[in-house]
């Protein structure tokens, strides 16, 4: 039945959004009086809500989620940095970990720019398709980098990279600058630049700037990411979140 509930819940990824009753039963496999039934429990527990003749994620699944100690550790070590760099460039910045093949964003400030972006926190992006994914995949290893590229890539727009030779060669200019661009490549008029966070030898999680494509400025943009990943990573590496909880 654990298994059962989770395949509810997993049909609220990747957006959220409201469900019926005979989508959540298409979507999981079960039989609509299954469905209901465990709908009906995990509205009981709070961790779905009613929303008219539908279901929503419920409040306690935030609250637990919240909780979960190496994000929340480390998004209490970046916030300072996350907020400098906002200051310094006004535009919108993320904060994201890995999780298998994708990005999961933990942390996000909106420039003063409303950009149309499919980031949120909580929510995850192939990490081929953008920049802080880039960086974490550049500095996780040849195996996974091995494992990513054996498989078809994701395309999100246009622009997205699909070709592996040409992902591999951006890969490796990443590991020599230290920086991952993504253009267009998870939305149009979007423009990213990232930088990697470290507490050991393979990235733990990477933090961006991203901004309308028609004022991206790498050159500005760029020692502002690096110096606020440096200075995340030196706190980290001193132990200023614990290990346990910036560990990927």
């Amino acid at each position: 039945m654990l298994d059962k509930a989770a395949g509810v819940l997993d049909c609220f990824r990747p957006d959220g959004g409201t469900f019926r009753l005979t989508e959540i039963a298409t979507h999981t496999g079960l039989a609509k009086t299954t469905a209901f039934r465990l709908c009906a429990d995990l509205v009981r527990l709070g961790m779905l809500e009613r929303d008219g003749e539908g279901y929503r994620l419920g409040g306690r699944l935030f609250e637990l989620g919240s909780l979960v100690p190496r994000r929340l550790d480390l998004r209490e070590a970046a916030l300072p940095f996350l907020q400098d760099l906002f200051e310094a460039t006004h535009e919108t910045v993320h904060l994201g970990v890995r999780e298998g093949h994708d990005v999961v964003y933990i942390e996000r400030i909106h420039g003063h720019q409303a950009l149309t972006l499919p980031s949120r926190i909580g929510g995850r992006l192939p990490l081929t398709c953008t920049g802080v994914g880039k960086a974490l995949l550049a500095f996780s290893g040849s195996e996974l980098t091995d494992e990513v590229l054996a498989e078809p890539l994701p395309r999100l727009t246009p622009h997205s990279v699909t070709d592996p030779a040409r992902l591999r060669t951006v890969l490796e200019q990443t590991q020599v600058s230290g920086l991952a661009y993504e253009e267009q490549e998870a939305a149009l008029g979007v423009s990213c630049i990232a930088s990697p966070v470290f507490d050991g030898p393979t990235a733990v999680a990477a933090l961006s700037v991203a901004v309308p494509r028609d004022r991206f400025g790498p050159a500005q943009l760029a020692p502002a990411v690096r110096t606020a990943a440096l200075g995340l990573s030196r706190v980290l590496r001193s132990g200023g979140a614990t290990s346990h909880g910036t560990r990927n």
